[in-house]
């Protein structure tokens, strides 16, 4: 056990009880212990952090340090079962789910929306594909579910009147509620419930044992207290299409095997380890990214500016232009495939490289800077793989 400046505590232990791959990792593991402490100690001091977790998965081996609190009053320090709140990473569990309804044949990504939500039929929302909500193309949707929505009726009902600002398919206008939309749809399409979907169904499938939507009883003293940026404590609260877009709370650990699932380095059914993977299909092109279903992709080796470039507020605020890419890119492995998620009180970023096997998981229980988070990714993905890609 070691004590920060910053009063944090860290562990890390190997999970499995395996050591991390050397073939894989070209620094030792007591070099890159001491390497993550010392860049997650600069991260947690100017940006305040309670608690955080940096997750290493490499070749399926796992590395899992634990830093800080998971409340202020109580100091209850991270450890492996601390639950996180994971914003808009909740959108790659969605998107798993469209893709393994569409293995499975409950639906078709090419199908207009009309043809599950049967009210929108003969409406300009209506005619929007799901591949658009997956990607964030369905034409100018807001960023959030306007707030004098408060109910799925209300939201259709809003959608009826709704007007593109632009032709589906041609920009990139980054949106909770279109991911919202196509998991309410895929949960249709399969006769269930999004929420007890995701948890009786997706979750245990992927292996998934510490994930939730609503947080079991016994498993509340697990969660983390969440901080706003200016240190005050907030947990999410429900609301439209939130379980769809950022409802999910998991530990390191689960967030570390679904980024093996999503590397083919687990035993998953055949049906759901081919809907995992097709979701790194290239649809468009968006500035500096290629834009999967949810996931965003970059070619590797790849720059911290183009990086910081594609994780930047300005591609989540503003729209921006989208070249359909035909035919779709299929799955690649000399990739960097990423997303980012927040609340209003945690702050998270996954990344991985299917080539090299490698993975970063990031969780804070405070909303802090993203150029932060994958700054310190980043530099952690450069140690593993032994290349100096930081420029």
């Amino acid at each position: 056990m070691k004590f920060m400046g910053i009063g944090a505590i860290t562990t890390a232990c190997l999970l499995f009880g395996a050591p991390i791959d050397s073939a894989r990792a070209a620094a030792p593991e007591d070099v890159l212990t001491s390497a993550v402490d010392k860049i997650v100690a600069a991260v947690m001091t100017r940006d305040e952090i309670p608690g955080l977790v940096v997750g290493i998965t490499t070749g399926g081996r796992h590395l899992v340090f634990n830093y800080g609190v998971a409340t202020l009053s109580a100091r209850q320090p991270i450890t492996d079962s601390t639950l996180f709140e994971i914003g808009s990473l909740s959108k790659t569990f969605t998107a798993t789910l469209a893709s393994w309804a569409e293995i499975r044949g409950h639906l078709s990504l090419s199908d207009p929306t009309a043809k599950y939500l049967l009210s929108l039929q003969g409406t300009g929302f209506g005619r929007v594909s799901l591949l658009d909500l997956g990607t964030h193309t369905p034409g100018g949707l807001p960023l959030q579910v306007p707030d004098k929505i408060t109910n799925n009726e209300q939201m259709i009902a809003y959608l009826r009147e709704w007007q593109p600002t632009y032709p589906p398919g041609t920009y990139r206008t980054y949106a909770n509620s279109s991911i919202g939309l196509l998991g309410l749809i895929a949960a249709q399409s399969m006769h269930q419930d999004f929420i007890g979907l995701e948890q009786a169904r997706l979750f245990p499938a992927l292996g998934l044992s510490s994930t939730y939507i609503d947080v079991p009883e016994p498993k509340l003293a697990d969660y983390a207290q969440g901080y706003t940026q200016k240190g005050e404590p907030i947990r999410l609260k429900p609301g439209v299409l939130f379980a769809e877009a950022y409802g999910v709370k998991t530990t390191a650990r689960d967030l570390l095997r679904f980024l093996d699932a999503n590397m083919g380095l687990v035993g998953l059914s055949k049906d759901l380890q081919r809907a995992v993977i097709s979701t790194h299909t290239g649809y468009f092109k968006a500035g500096v990214l290629t834009q999967d279903l949810i996931w965003e992709q970059y070619p590797y080796l790849v720059s911290l500016k183009m990086l910081l470039e594609g994780n930047s507020a300005q591609m989540i605020l503003n729209p921006t232009p989208a070249t359909p890419i035909t035919p779709p890119l299929p799955p690649q492995d000399d990739v960097l495939i990423d997303k980012t998620g927040s609340t209003d009180g945690f702050g998270a970023y996954a990344a991985f490289i299917p080539e090299r096997r490698i993975g970063v998981v990031v969780l804070a229980n405070k909303n802090y800077p993203l150029k932060d988070r994958v700054r310190l990714a980043y530099d952690i993905l450069a140690m593993l793989d032994g290349k100096d890609i930081r420029n």
